[in-house]
């Protein structure tokens, strides 16, 4: 398992694990960060430090702090 943050930009991978705090944890799920699911990191913005992540069809922005706390395993 690594965390999310560490993948490249147009890699996919699965979700295996979100951590974190108990409300901040809760909050990725509800917007479909949930185990299992496949996510793409689309692009890494340098201002902020950000991510833009495709889950569920959706574009998500999170910062590379918040993204250490997903861990993914990559398809075989």
């Amino acid at each position: 398992m690594r965390p999310l943050s560490e993948l490249r930009p147009g890699d996919c991978a699965r979700l295996t694990r979100v951590g974190g705090e108990r409300g901040f944890c809760r909050r990725l799920m509800e917007m479909g960060f949930l185990p299992g699911t496949q996510v793409r990191l689309v692009r890494a913005v340098g201002i902020g430090d950000l991510i833009e992540i495709e889950v569920r069809g959706a574009h998500i922005s999170l910062r590379r702090s918040e993204a250490q706390a997903l861990f993914l395993e990559r398809p075989r």
